[in-house]
């Protein structure tokens, strides 16, 4: 955790307002993580801006910059934009708690708050599941279709099997509210 120490805010000399922090995110931070990623080459900046409030800091959280992906189609490899941004509030209280996905407690006692982790999945939730590149064309992606499987829908009465007794009781207890 001590290597995460670079990514702190420390907000305990702040005065009351608005404050912001500027983090050059490369494949150095991704490397303080323990996880395989799906892309190389990370050149990110993150904007964390600061609102301290007497009870609580609001954080905005804004990455900007370019990581290279492998296309799912042709195996090339392309420079795919990452921008996003997510909002966190910080109350104060007995102990660390992230619960809530939109509001962290941390203990009333810490003069800092570490935005490592929040720039870490604010990058992850940038990255498509469908990694295509710009580059492939009409043709490919008419041809892919093309041999695609179908959906195939099958005939309702192919679905209606025997039923368990049980939930035909249950379906009828259903049916009567």
């Amino acid at each position: 955790m001590d290597k995460l120490r670079n990514y702190d805010v420390s907000f305990s000399g702040l005065k009351n307002g608005k404050h912001e922090f500027k983090f050059e995110i490369d494949k150095t931070f991704f490397q303080l993580f323990d996880t395989e990623q799906e892309f190389t080459n990370p050149k990110i900046v993150a904007h964390v801006f600061l609102e301290k409030h007497t009870t609580f800091l609001e954080f905005v959280i804004k990455v900007d910059g370019t990581v290279e992906l492998i296309c799912d189609i042709t195996n090339d490899e392309f420079d795919h934009p990452v921008e996003n941004e997510i909002k966190i509030l910080v109350h104060f209280g007995e102990e660390y708690d992230d619960s809530n996905e939109d509001v962290i407690t941390i203990p009333a006692s810490d003069h800092a708050f570490n935005v490592a982790q929040l720039i870490y999945e604010n990058v992850q939730l940038s990255i498509p599941m469908k990694k295509i590149s710009p580059n492939v064309s009409d043709d490919d992606l008419e041809i892919l279709n093309k041999f695609s499987p179908k959906d195939i829908e099958e005939p309702e009465e192919e679905e209606k099997h025997e039923s368990d007794p049980r939930w035909d009781a249950l379906r009828k207890l259903k049916d009567n509210n």
